[in-house]
């Protein structure tokens, strides 16, 4: 494939794009332009009303999919551990039609994990970050770093993958977490130096709870109960790398497991149903930093074959 002027013109200009070679450049223009190609094509079922959900170029655009390195959620063993509860439905409580955390105040602002594989630090925050606004009503941003630093010997291995049930796990044996600011993201492996006299009054955790297997309605009612729920989802296809906006029905999606991102609400648009969630990719992807999963079609890319949140002492 011969890469057109206007092609690298995207790619260096509007996306950052350098390469070391000539060669390089010409293997990386061709993937991104068969990247573009697929994005127009489908963009143009978007626009004749025959799929529900739009594409857009990104900053993946020049890579193959095993390169993608902003995965990074380690399933080995995650169902094996026995977790500390099991969700279980409240009973004589009216789970409402549409629920946003958003809105309610107990999600902070989307982050960006960069080239790390760290997803599993941002979903596993997240879900604290929203426990603690429900307990104390104080919305804070915490460490990602921490967790990639310090909780190495819980089987998480930071930038290169790790496991939401480790994390929690530390969280019950450490003080805490620390602020982002006082332990600030740096996208890659570092030594421990967390301060238990920095942590943040109420974030250690006296268990995790697990929301049974495939269990869409008892998912439904735990986001509406509990709050933002840590899940794993397949993420890496490229309708799910370049996602830009609409109501998203899995079409590509793979039965592997392989990111982690929070779940912050449920709603519906013009009669389609969907999961309202939270990624770590920035606000430039996506919906500002989100994406919606059509509901309708269950456990749509196994966001509910693995979900768990953490329970505060």
């Amino acid at each position: 494939m011969v890469c057109s002027y206007a092609v690298r013109r995207l790619a260096k200009k509007q996306h950052g794009k350098s390469y070391h070679s000539t060669e390089e450049e010409h293997l990386r223009m061709n993937i991104f332009a068969h990247h573009l190609k697929m994005i127009e094509e489908h963009n143009a079922k978007f626009e004749a009303g025959l799929v529900t959900y739009s594409l857009a170029m990104n900053h993946f655009g020049d890579m193959l999919p095993e390169e993608v390195p902003q995965l990074g959620f380690d399933t080995t063993g995650e169902m094996m551990q026995e977790p500390s509860f099991t969700f279980l439905p409240p009973a004589n409580v009216e789970i409402p039609e549409s629920i946003d955390w958003r809105q309610l105040g107990a999600v902070t602002p989307v982050k960006s994990q960069g080239s790390c594989g760290s997803c599993w630090a941002f979903s596993s925050t997240g879900a604290v970050e929203g426990q603690l606004f429900r307990k104390t009503g104080k919305l804070v941003s915490l460490s990602e770093q921490q967790l990639i630093d310090c909780s190495g010997s819980y089987h998480n291995t930071g930038c290169d993958g790790g496991r939401i049930y480790s994390s929690f796990t530390y969280l019950m044996d450490a003080e805490g977490l620390e602020k982002e600011d006082s332990y600030p993201y740096e996208a890659l492996n570092g030594t421990c130096r967390y301060n238990k006299d920095k942590v943040v009054p109420g974030t250690k955790l006296k268990a995790y709870t697990n929301i049974r297997y495939r269990d869409d309605d008892a998912l439904k009612a735990a986001v509406a109960t509990v709050g933002p729920i840590s899940v794993g989802v397949s993420a890496n296809h490229d309708h799910f790398r370049f996602y830009k906006g609409g109501v998203f029905n899995g079409d590509t999606c793979k039965y592997m497991i392989d990111h982690a991102i929070l779940l912050v609400g449920y709603g519906s648009e013009n009669g389609e149903e969907y999961w309202l969630v939270k990624n770590s990719w920035g606000a430039a992807w996506g919906e500002g930093g989100y994406i919606r999963f059509k509901r309708s079609i269950k456990n749509i890319c196994s966001i509910s074959s693995m979900a768990s949140y953490p329970v505060l002492q």
